[in-house]
């Protein structure tokens, strides 16, 4: 069972908006659960830090999320940056709570990835170990400004999407269109000068090519799927792909149902009846890397619980535990054991090691 990295979990979003614990054992987490319809992922939960060591998931990136709307907005999210910085300082203080509960690691630096690695690799019995997080802003409104990068820098933010669903304070994201706003720009400036990684998820398509040309610094993408398969501005055209595999981007394969299968109807669409399983994944994956020429540049980046559950991912997969059902698929396909370790962890183990300072 190959040592895992998953490039994206909303974690603290979980804890914090969804109110799971997520030491519980997953049938207790779900039961709890029961009956409550606030949510439609309710009693459907994949995650919980118990299946992340069940699966061999010894590393994530963990994800601080708080949207800024104007009143009028249909999307969720504050009505101030300031109040989304507060949300994000809430969040940051419940990766903290578990840490010293024991529960987690922040990786900030080669160093701690080195330490982190090694103690996964003593043993197979991960019981007791922490989950590594690195440390990702998805969706950079809570910024109030751009001096707001250093101090994220200095509790440990170490990646920031610029942009997610909608109009933002510095680019706009999935569903919208133009490029990155003069805010947005010196954003870019301030990670680049930091050592920051820049996430190209969730950018649309004008932001994206813009951010491509201005960043200097290191890129990657969290949580994308390939637009090949369904084809929606949420996911990466093929020439994205190749760019992004130019740049020495890794892109992580997530495993929501909608970026899976064409035409998917949240609330109605039924991950069996549309066929959506984790040969899907394997297709993702496989696609990135006929693209890139080689196995160097994909890897998982789930986003499982990321506002849906069972409800909507594969059929075939009841907790985050099974991502371990995509290297058994891809090894029939003709990948050797060598090529499993890169998707599965080596990829982006050797990106950070790059990109994260001593």
């Amino acid at each position: 069972m190959p040592f895992v990295v998953d490039a994206h979990l909303d974690l603290s979003m979980n804890a914090m908006e969804w109110n799971r614990d997520l030491r519980l054992p997953i049938q207790e987490l779900n039961r709890r659960e029961e009956g409550m319809n606030d949510k439609p992922d309710r009693a459907k939960a994949t995650v919980t830090f118990d299946e992340l060591r069940k699966g061999n998931i010894g590393m994530v990136v963990a994800t601080q999320i708080a949207r800024f709307v104007r009143p009028d907005s249909p999307l969720p999210g504050w009505y101030s940056a300031e109040q989304a910085w507060a949300q994000t300082q809430g969040q940051l203080a419940w990766y903290k709570a578990m840490e010293a509960d024991g529960h987690m690691k922040m990786i900030k630096t080669k160093a701690d990835l080195d330490q982190h690695r090694a103690l996964w690799s003593q043993g197979t019995d991960h019981s007791n170990k922490p989950i590594g997080y690195l440390l990702s802003l998805e969706g950079a409104d809570s910024l109030v400004d751009v001096s707001y990068v250093e101090v994220a820098y200095n509790y440990g933010l170490r990646a920031i999407g610029p942009a997610h669903y909608g109009p933002g304070r510095y680019a706009n994201g999935t569903d919208s269109s133009g490029k990155l706003n003069a805010q947005g720009v010196q954003l870019l400036k301030e990670m680049e000068r930091l050592g920051m990684i820049l996430d190209a998820t969730h950018l649309n398509d004008d932001a994206f090519w813009d951010a491509m040309g201005q960043y200097g610094g290191a890129i990657w993408a969290s949580h994308n799927n390939c637009r090949k398969f369904v084809d929606h501005n949420r996911q990466f055209s093929d020439e994205m792909i190749r760019i992004l595999v130019d740049k020495g981007a890794v892109i992580g394969v997530a495993l929501d149902a909608w970026m899976m299968v064409p035409n998917w109807v949240r609330g109605t669409s039924d991950p069996k009846s549309s066929n959506c399983s984790m040969e899907i994944m394997a297709d993702n994956i496989d696609h990135i890397c006929q693209l890139a020429g080689n196995v160097n540049h994909v890897g998982v980046g789930s986003d499982l619980d990321g506002a849906f559950g069972r409800e909507q991912c594969p059929y075939d997969l009841e907790t985050i535990a099974d991502i371990q059902k995509v290297f058994d698929l891809l090894k029939q396909r003709g990948y050797s054991d060598a090529d499993l370790t890169k998707i599965a962890s080596q990829n982006w183990l050797d990106f950070m090691r790059k990109a994260l300072p001593e």
